[in-house]
């Protein structure tokens, strides 16, 4: 079944809404831009492990902390440190989201 909603159309199931149909504009504004996609894995596997979104990705892309670490032309011990912390130091985490083709926004945990 679907609502319209003013600019958003709300899809329901059994009575529940489930899905809402967002202008792609302003989805873009929500989300911070294109860069900025989060995949649902990705969330999933950070909230389900408790994982920041570092370790998600990493696990997503089924890199090894080794093989990161060797992409970014950092040590071993900076990737298991930055997975474990969510204060990192703004260029190592440039190196680690440009070794996995992301943007730093991508690895950036909402506190």
């Amino acid at each position: 079944m679907r609502e319209l909603t003013g600019r958003y159309q709300v899809i329901k199931h059994q009575g529940k809404p489930i899905f809402v149909l967002v202008p792609y504009d302003e989805f873009v504004r929500l989300v911070g831009g294109d860069d900025a996609v989060i995949p649902h894995e990705v969330v999933g596997l950070a909230v389900e492990n408790d994982w920041p979104l570092l370790k998600a990705w990493r696990k997503y892309l089924g890199l090894t902390q080794k093989e990161l670490a060797e992409r970014a032309g950092v040590s071993l011990s900076v990737v298991s440190r930055m997975e474990r912390s969510f204060n990192r130091r703004s260029e190592t985490l440039k190196k680690l989201a440009d070794a996995m083709g992301l943007s730093v926004e991508q690895l950036v945990d909402e506190e």
